[in-house]
Formats: C-alpha cells, sequence, structure tokens
C-alpha cells in the first residue's frame, strides 16, 4: 500500500504540472490573438477607411487622383505623363517606362553610358527638327528621362520651344498659344522648393476646351 501510494504521488503532481502548463500557453496565445486581431481591423481597415473619407470630403479631386474629364469620360490625370499625337499638342518629357504607370522606372543610365548618349543626340536631332530650331536651343527635359519616366510636367523653356509648332498647327496666334502656357506655368512648390513647372496635360485639355476640340489625339 505504502509503496503504490508513493508511486501515485509523482504521477499526480506531474498531471497536474502539464494540465498547468497547457493552460499557461493557452493563455499567453489569446492576448497575441486578440492583439493582431484587433491591429489588422484598426490599422489596415478603419485607419485606411477614416483617412481615405476625411481625404474625399477635403480634396476631392486630389483623393481620386487628380483626374481630368471632358464630356463625362477620364482622359488622363494631372500627375501621370501621357504621350500625344499630333503637332497640335505639347508633348512630355519622354518616358523609360513608355508611359506605362504599371512599370513606372527609369532607364538606370549613367551619363558616360555610350548607349544613353546615343540616344539623346538621337532625341536632340529629332526635337531640334521637330521643332524647327537649332540643337543647342533644345531643352534638356525634352530628351532625358525623369526617375520615374512619369513626369507630369516640363520646364517653362521645354514648352516655349514647342509654342511655334501648337499655333501653326492648330491656326491659332503665336501670342495666345503663348498666353495659354504663360497662365499654366506653376511657380515653386510654396514658393520655395523646386523649379517653375508646365504641366503638359492641363495645357493641352485648355487647348482643346479653347478650340472646342472633342478629344485629345491619341487618347481614347
Amino acid at each position: 500500500m505504502n509503496r503504490s501510494l508513493a508511486a501515485s504521488v509523482p504521477r499526480s503532481a506531474r498531471s497536474r504540472a502539464a494540465a498547468s502548463l497547457h493552460l499557461q500557453q493557452d493563455s499567453a496565445w489569446r492576448p497575441a490573438l486578440v492583439l493582431g486581431v484587433s491591429s489588422l481591423l484598426l490599422l489596415g481597415l478603419a485607419y485606411a477607411v477614416a483617412t481615405t473619407s476625411v481625404s474625399r470630403l477635403l480634396f476631392p479631386a486630389q483623393a481620386d487622383g487628380s483626374l481630368l474629364i471632358r464630356d463625362g469620360q477620364v482622359r488622363g490625370s494631372q500627375l501621370i505623363a501621357q504621350p500625344f499625337v499630333g503637332d497640335g499638342y505639347f508633348q512630355a518629357r519622354p518616358s523609360a517606362a513608355n508611359y506605362d504607370p504599371m512599370a513606372a522606372a527609369g532607364s538606370n543610365m549613367a551619363r558616360t553610358n555610350p548607349a544613353l548618349q546615343e540616344r539623346v543626340q538621337a532625341a536632340i536631332t529629332a526635337v531640334a527638327a521637330r521643332e524647327g530650331v537649332p540643337a543647342a536651343q533644345v531643352p534638356a527635359d525634352l530628351v532625358t528621362q525623369s526617375g520615374a519616366g512619369m513626369d507630369p510636367e516640363i520646364s517653362p523653356a521645354a514648352a516655349q520651344v514647342q509654342i511655334a509648332r501648337v499655333a501653326r498647327s492648330r491656326g491659332l496666334p503665336v501670342e495666345r498659344v503663348s498666353a495659354l502656357v504663360q497662365a499654366h506655368t506653376l511657380g515653386p512648390q510654396w514658393g520655395v522648393f523646386g523649379q517653375p513647372r508646365v504641366n503638359v496635360m492641363t495645357l493641352n485639355v485648355a487647348l482643346d476646351a479653347q478650340q472646342g476640340t472633342a478629344r485629345l489625339y491619341g487618347i481614347p
């Protein structure tokens, strides 16, 4: 009897210890799961819904992507460059991504890369012929690509060199097109950051609106 009782005590103690350890493990999992689910709902859902709702309330156009809409259809965005077909439109900077927002990237070529130098020289020749100006007067941003390849803006100099072609193609006075360029020339951000710039998309939309053109060339 004594030996049996002595043998049963350690087994009972081990069972209680195992049960206690199991309870401790269960209790340790619960707060972790609750914290994970709460964080997901709070930061992944509630925060996103709240910020989107507030931004749409205060800045509806920007929250939807700064879209440009004509005749009830989206024609583009002020934030993304796109190509234009026809001499009646200002042209944006070249794009290493072929103006595809899903493939935004630069060429990643160094300035000493022979392929880059050859491409830039070919672009200078093409732009000079298109605009009817000497190669030395071709602005750099009309022959170089931005880091993301989707820069919607050009320098005032790059816009100025295109005025004569656009005016001639549309049958407009040069002064009228020049005034539109001036009206769409933005200064540095908050008067401090960056350089003066012209948004090509909004400028071309203004040209079409002024002449009552049905739609932008090259845009469905």
